[in-house]
């Protein structure tokens, strides 16, 4: 749900310790929301659980409900990091394989394996995103 400049979903804290507040959060699909959801069986709900950083001036409870925040720029941001470069990258690579040679299977091929490249310089860059991913309670 995004309201403003946020975006902010429902929890409740299941433990809190001096470093980290572990929060449970459902995320529902776009259908969980449909009166017949029950007829169709495509609607989806999912237990997330995301660690906080702990807040020590902050007076919560395990079990206490919380809003659990983050900025619409870094909802934005992940989309970019996990769809749309991807993407480009893939149509990029095809249009210039293609254009480099006839194999088809090899364009395709080597154009997934760049995909698969950008998805590992991501993952070997996991901390630095993590830290620039900030979520907060609300």
């Amino acid at each position: 749900m995004a309201k403003g400049n946020e975006i902010i979903h429902d929890g409740k804290i299941l433990e809190i310790t001096p470093d980290f507040t572990t929060v449970e959060i459902v995320v529902s699909s776009a259908c969980s929301g449909c009166h017949a959801k029950g007829l169709c069986g495509m609607s989806e709900e999912q237990d997330k659980i995301i660690m906080l950083p702990t807040d020590p001036y902050a007076d919560y409870n395990p079990g206490d409900h919380v809003q659990v925040c983050t900025k619409m720029s870094m909802g934005l941001k992940a989309v970019w990091i996990s769809y749309v470069i991807p993407l480009a990258v893939l149509m990029g690579m095809i249009l210039l394989l293609s254009a480099l040679t006839d194999n088809e299977y090899l364009a395709g091929g080597l154009s997934l394996l760049c995909v698969a490249l950008y998805y590992l310089v991501v993952w070997l860059f996991r901390n630095r995103l993590k830290n620039e991913f900030v979520f907060y309670i609300k």
